[in-house]
């Protein structure tokens, strides 16, 4: 059965809450002293209000990123949305290293050149695409994209040996 969820990879609840909040925090923060003291500066005032906002604005895509999971099946790692963020078969390497361009807790996808890795998109605190690279993790349990790591990069060693 292909469409057998192997893995699957969803935000912590303690994880969550702590990023939406130091988030908040600061977007609640930055529009406050812009209202409440304002600077004398007009365009102090502007990037408070910018950053204010802008992390308001990111706080909620982050709620909304934070509520799907992620699932890995023997052909592709997708989005409980529904969105495909990658298939296994165009994936090249898995890259968890301590050194690796990755998210926090998680893992890098090198896809294949040639592949159509489609545009860049992100999803805070979930997963980001930006061109042959697909960054998965953030405010997810690391032991639980570890074992989808390893399931992908087992899925990845077996392909190879059938392709030989």
């Amino acid at each position: 059965m292909s469409d057998e969820v192997l893995a699957v990879i969803s935000a912590s609840a303690p994880r969550r809450v702590l990023g939406l909040g130091a988030i908040l925090v600061l977007g609640v923060v930055a529009v406050y002293v812009a209202l409440a003291r304002p600077p004398e500066n007009p365009v102090w005032m502007a990037f408070l209000l910018v950053l204010g906002l802008g992390a308001l604005w990111l706080a909620e895509r982050m709620r909304r990123a934070t509520a799907h999971r992620l699932e890995l099946t023997r052909n592709e790692v997708r989005s409980s949305s529904g969105e495909v963020l990658a298939r296994v078969a165009d994936v090249e390497a898995v890259e968890r290293g301590a050194f690796a361009f990755k998210p926090s807790n998680g893992f890098m996808l090198r896809m294949r050149a040639g592949t159509d890795a489609g545009r860049r998109r992100w999803e805070p605190g979930l997963w980001w695409r930006m061109g042959r690279r697909v960054g998965v993790g953030g405010v997810t349990p690391g032991h639980q994209a570890k074992a989808m790591a390893e399931i992908l990069s087992a899925l990845i060693l077996e392909d190879a040996e059938a392709g030989e």
